[in-house]
């Protein structure tokens, strides 16, 4: 989400705060809600005493950690030396000497500056591993693992830990080894091509909905990843993707390109030919090229109308730059990565025969979702409840159906 958007929501709440101030002429109806504190208790949150190893950057994982943070966890957060979190730098807006869009997403936590090319940085975090209770970490698939960090290697000295894995497109699958980007997951996604005036150019969400989206996902299935634990004893791995920037028209189509730092910029413009563009003073950093946005993009949208989206596809394939095209529904159904991560489910419904409904957006290693129930139809279940939940007896439930306080749908 926008740094500037939080901060010019915070600024608004402040200037409406005296309107929700009771007083003599609005106190009406108004019901303070009850506290621990109120109550006579100490203020106890639910994850008081959780730890948790923040091993992410941007948004969808730094905002999950944050959540996981405000219910009381200790959130430790890992960054490299020197730079830090990739959104350190990322703006204007500016808070001080820290951007807005960093500060939005990244209380209560404590930050630790680890050179993970060092075997002792290595070290450092799976000792941290041990006594953690949660790692949360966004990196590609398989680089964790080839510094000795990966679930596999970490689950072996440290059986009780929950490893959340946060990719773009998931931990398997063909298109599993690119970096991901909300702006290319909602583009993949098929977001894009629904959002917007009707018979217009594609419209990406004014905030990033897809990261968001799997930031929730990632806090609820750490909770519920937590539950389980108390009942099995050991830990497990998560496995969340943002599939569960702006856009370019091409010859044939549309492409999303996300240059999240300078050294994906220079990349960019090697791909396009255009090396002179990340030479230029006027683009070397990310706050030049915010301050001369529409140039740049003009420049950029120009190259691209040249060549077709798979050309361009197949050009970015490899250079380490997060690329996608702009898909359609059905585009979206028959892609190889959404099919693959199983997020298609087909079931037989009562009354519709045979239907498809987008499938989970988490993977846990210790279980499947497998066997899911199709939608009910209204009242399907009423008497089962009735005799299975709550004890009912058969003729309790018949004089519940006859004066119809009840009803029972006749699809068993």
């Amino acid at each position: 989400m926008s740094g500037s958007v939080v901060i010019r929501v915070l600024s608004y709440l402040s200037r409406t705060s005296q309107f929700l101030q009771p007083n003599k002429t609005n106190c009406v109806n108004i019901r303070r809600p009850f506290t621990a504190k109120q109550q006579g208790e100490s203020q106890i949150r639910p994850l008081d005493g959780v730890k948790v190893l923040d091993l992410t950057r941007v948004l969808a994982g730094p905002f999950a950690t944050m959540i996981l943070g405000d219910l009381g966890a200790e959130v430790i957060k890992v960054e490299r030396p020197g730079s830090g979190d990739d959104t350190r730098a990322w703006g204007p807006p500016f808070v001080g000497e820290e951007s807005a869009y960093f500060l939005s997403v990244n209380r209560n936590k404590k930050s630790i500056a680890v050179n993970l090319k060092d075997p002792k940085g290595t070290k450092l975090i799976t000792e941290l591993a041990k006594v953690c209770d949660v790692l949360v970490e966004n990196y590609l698939p398989g680089k964790l693992n080839e510094m000795g960090l990966g679930y596999e290697e970490l689950s072996k000295v440290a059986p009780q830990l929950i490893y959340c894995s946060i990719t773009g497109y998931g931990q398997t699958g063909p298109e599993s080894h690119k970096p991901g980007y909300d702006s290319i997951a909602s583009a993949v996604s098929g977001m894009m091509h629904i959002t917007g005036p009707e018979d217009g150019d594609p419209v990406r969400p004014g905030v990033a909905m897809t990261d968001l989206a799997t930031g929730l996902y990632t806090q609820g299935a750490v909770m519920a990843a937590l539950l389980q634990r108390q009942k099995t004893g050991r830990g497990l791995h998560i496995d969340c993707n943002l599939l569960s920037s702006q856009g370019f028209k091409t010859k044939d189509g549309y492409l999303v390109v996300a240059a999240g730092n300078d050294q994906q910029f220079m990349k960019v413009c090697k791909v396009l030919s255009m090396n002179g563009l990340a030479e230029s003073p006027k683009y070397k950093s990310n706050k030049l090229r915010v301050q001369h946005r529409k140039e740049l993009l003009q420049i950029l949208s120009e190259r691209f109308m040249q060549e077709t989206t798979g050309e361009w596809l197949g050009r970015f394939e490899g250079t380490g730059v997060p690329c996608g095209p702009i898909n359609n529904i059905q585009q979206v159904f028959t892609n190889p990565q959404v099919v693959h991560n199983g997020l298609i489910l087909e079931m037989d419904h009562p009354t519709s025969g045979r239907i498809t409904v987008p499938g989970p957006a988490v993977r846990f290693s210790s279980f499947e979702c497998s066997n899911p129930m199709p939608p009910p139809v209204i009242g399907q279940h009423t008497v089962q409840v009735l005799r299975d939940t709550l004890g009912y007896s058969d003729d309790a439930i018949n004089q519940l159906l006859a004066s119809q306080t009840v009803t029972q749908n006749k699809v068993q």
